[in-house]
C-alpha cells in the first residue's frame, strides 16, 4: 500500500472517531459532505446544482464540486497529490496508467470495498471490471462506462448526417451520391434561406475546436460517415479492420479536410468555427443558422416543437455510398473510466455513489431526471415518461422543474460529470418488457409521440419511421465490434514527439479549412505534412499501426 494511502486512511479514521454519527457512505450525517469529481469529460466546472444536487443530497447527503479538464489540469492535480474523490478519465490510456503507477487511484478490492459498497457493480459488471484488472496490472481501480449485458446488438447511430429537410424538399430532393455532393446542396439551401428568423447570416456548417484532440474533431468525425473510427493519429476502417494514417494521400482525413475547405471557399463555413465554444455553436444550430451536421444530438437542438409545427426540421439524408459507423454493444465497457482517488477521505461514499449510478434507477435518473417526477414504471412494470419528462427531453432549457428545494430549468439541473455506466441501448432488467434504457425505444414513447407533418413527409419519402431504420434498411451500416481493446501507453519520448506532431496537424488542418483557393489548400497541406514528418510523424504512425493490429486481434477474439 502507498504511504499516501495510509495517510488518507488515517485521516478517514480521525474523522470517523470525531463524529458521533456517520452516514452510510462515510460522510457526516449532520452536515453535507463535500466531494470533488474531477472529470475529463465535463464542459463545466463548479458546484453541481439543480435537481441533480437535490437527488445527491437526498440519497447521500453530499455536495459535489465538478472539476473539468483543461490543458495542464491533470498534471497539476497529480503534482498536488489529489486528483479528486471520484475521478473520471476520458480514456484508459496514458494518463490513467500514469495515475495507476503513481498510486493516485484507490484499489477497489482493498478491504472488500467493491463487494461491500459496490455490490451492484460487482454482481452485474464483471466483464468491465476484469478488463480493468488486466489493463491495470492485476488490480481493479475502476471500470469503463457504456457497458452492455449482451453483444447481440449495436447502439443507435451517433453519426448520420442531418440536413434541413424542409429546404431539401423545396430543392426537389436532389441526388446525393457521395460526400462531395452535399456541397452543392448546402450552397443551394443557403441561397434559399440566407438569413434566419433573427436576420442573422446562415451557413452550411458551424463547428468548434474544443473537442480537438489528436486531430480536428469535425474533420476526423466526418470519416465516421464511411465507417472510419479514430485511433491515435489516424483512422480505423471498421469494415476492413485496417488502419489509415491521417495524412495519407487520398485518405479519408484529407478528403474530409478538402470537403470543408470547399464549403469554406463557397462561404458556407461559419467563420467563427475555429474560435467559438460548443455553446456558441449550439446556439447557432438552435437558431437555424447552419444546415448540416453529423451528430445525433445536434439535430434535436433545432427540432423544437415550434420549428416542427412550422414545418421546419433537420432530418437524416445519407449519401448513397455511405457506410455509417455505429458502435456494437460492448460487454467490456468503453474507455471512459470511473475511478476513485487514492487520497479521498470518503472511499465508501464514493463507491456507493458510483454503485447507484450503475443501478437502473441511477441510469434512468442520470438520463431523464428524478423518478416519479419525470419518469416512472407503469402498472405493468414498463418505463414511461411523464408529461414533464417528455417536455424536458424535447426542450430542457425551457422546461421548468420543481424538485425538493430546487426550482429552475431542467437543463440547468442536469448532471455535469458527463459519464455513463450502462449503454443506453442495454436492456433495463427492471422493465417488464425488457425495454432498453433509451427512452426513444420505449413502447410508451412510440405510442404517445406527436408526429408533425414535416416528419410524416420524411417517413413517407424514406419508407422508415426512425433515422436508424432508414440507415439500416438502405445498408448504410459499418459496425465497430465491441472488444477489450484499449490504446496502449506511449513512452515518454514518444509522448513528447506525439504532442508536437498533433499540434502541427491540428494547426495545419485549421489553416487548410480556411484556405482561399485550391492552390493555397494544397500548399498548406503539403507544408503540414512536411512539418509533421520533421517532428516525428512517421514514428507516431508506426506506433498507431501496432495499436490498430491489436485492435483487430481483440475484435477477432470477440467474434470468435
Amino acid at each position: 500500500m502507498q504511504i499516501k494511502k495510509w495517510g488518507a486512511l488515517l485521516v478517514s479514521l480521525v474523522m470517523i472517531l470525531s463524529f458521533t454519527a456517520c452516514a452510510p457512505g462515510g460522510g457526516n450525517s449532520d452536515k453535507l459532505t463535500d466531494i470533488v469529481i474531477y472529470t475529463q469529460l465535463a464542459n463545466f466546472s463548479g458546484e453541481q446544482g439543480g435537481w441533480v444536487a437535490e437527488i445527491l443530497r437526498e440519497k447521500f447527503n453530499v455536495r459535489v464540486t465538478i472539476i473539468s479538464d483543461m490543458d495542464g489540469t491533470f498534471q497539476t492535480r497529480m503534482e498536488d497529490g489529489f486528483l479528486g474523490d471520484i475521478v473520471i478519465f476520458s480514456t484508459d490510456g496514458e494518463q490513467y496508467l500514469d495515475a495507476v503507477e503513481a498510486g493516485m487511484l484507490y484499489d477497489w478490492e482493498e478491504d472488500d470495498l467493491l463487494k461491500n459498497h459496490g455490490s451492484y457493480i460487482w454482481e452485474h459488471l464483471q466483464f468491465p471490471l476484469e478488463k480493468n484488472r488486466n489493463l491495470s496490472g492485476g488490480t481493479i481501480h475502476g471500470f469503463g462506462g457504456g457497458a452492455a449485458g449482451s453483444t447481440d446488438d449495436h447502439e443507435d447511430f451517433f453519426y448520420y448526417p442531418y440536413i434541413r429537410w424542409d429546404l431539401y424538399q423545396q430543392l426537389g430532393y436532389p441526388s446525393i451520391n457521395t460526400l462531395e455532393d452535399f456541397i452543392t446542396v448546402l450552397d443551394d439551401m443557403v441561397k434559399l434561406e440566407p438569413q434566419n428568423h433573427l436576420g442573422q447570416r446562415n451557413f452550411g456548417v458551424s463547428f468548434f475546436p474544443d473537442w480537438d484532440m489528436d486531430m480536428v474533431m469535425m474533420v476526423k468525425a466526418t470519416g465516421a460517415l464511411y465507417g472510419y473510427d479514430e485511433i491515435g493519429l489516424g483512422l480505423y476502417d471498421t469494415k476492413t479492420q485496417t488502419f489509415e494514417p491521417c495524412l495519407q494521400e487520398g485518405g479519408m482525413y484529407l478528403r474530409s479536410l478538402r470537403f470543408y475547405n470547399q464549403l469554406f471557399q463557397r462561404g458556407l463555413i461559419d467563420p467563427d468555427s475555429m474560435t467559438q465554444t460548443l455553446d456558441d455553436m449550439t446556439e447557432k444550430y438552435v437558431n437555424g443558422r447552419a444546415m448540416f451536421n453529423i451528430f445525433s444530438w445536434m439535430a434535436a437542438t433545432f427540432n423544437t416543437e415550434d420549428n416542427m409545427a412550422a414545418g421546419k426540421a433537420m432530418m437524416c439524408v445519407a449519401a448513397e455510398d455511405q457506410k455509417n459507423l455505429v458502435y456494437g454493444l460492448n460487454v467490456f465497457g468503453n474507455n471512459r473510466l470511473w475511478t476513485i482517488g487514492a487520497q479521498t477521505a470518503y472511499p465508501r461514499l464514493c463507491m456507493e455513489i458510483i454503485n447507484w449510478f450503475s443501478t437502473p434507477d441511477g441510469v434512468l435518473a442520470y438520463n431523464y431526471g428524478p423518478k416519479g417526477v419525470t419518469w416512472d414504471y407503469d402498472d405493468d412494470g414498463n418505463t414511461y415518461q411523464t408529461e414533464l419528462g417528455l417536455s424536458a427531453q424535447q426542450d430542457g432549457e425551457n422546461t421548468m422543474m420543481e424538485y425538493l428545494s430546487y426550482s429552475g430549468s431542467y437543463k440547468d439541473g442536469e448532471f455535469q460529470h458527463n459519464n455513463t455506466t450502462w449503454n443506453a441501448f442495454s436492456v433495463n432488467p427492471e422493465s417488464a418488457l425488457g425495454e432498453k434504457f433509451s427512452y426513444e425505444t420505449w413502447r410508451s414513447t412510440l405510442l404517445n409521440k406527436t408526429v408533425y407533418p414535416i416528419e410524416h413527409s420524411w417517413r413517407d419519402y424514406m419508407g422508415a419511421v426512425r433515422a436508424d431504420d432508414y440507415l439500416i434498411s438502405r445498408g448504410h451500416v459499418s459496425v465497430s465490434i465491441g472488444s477489450t481493446f484499449s490504446l496502449g501507453r506511449r513512452g515518454r519520448e514518444l509522448n513528447t514527439t506525439w504532442n508536437q506532431v498533433r499540434e502541427c496537424i491540428k494547426a495545419g488542418s485549421w489553416d487548410a479549412i480556411y484556405a482561399e483557393s485550391d492552390e493555397e489548400f494544397n500548399a498548406v497541406v503539403d507544408k503540414m505534412i512536411d512539418n509533421a514528418k520533421a517532428y516525428g510523424y512517421d514514428e507516431c504512425i508506426e506506433w498507431t499501426k501496432e495499436q490498430a493490429a491489436l485492435r483487430k486481434e481483440a475484435e477477432d477474439r470477440t467474434k470468435g
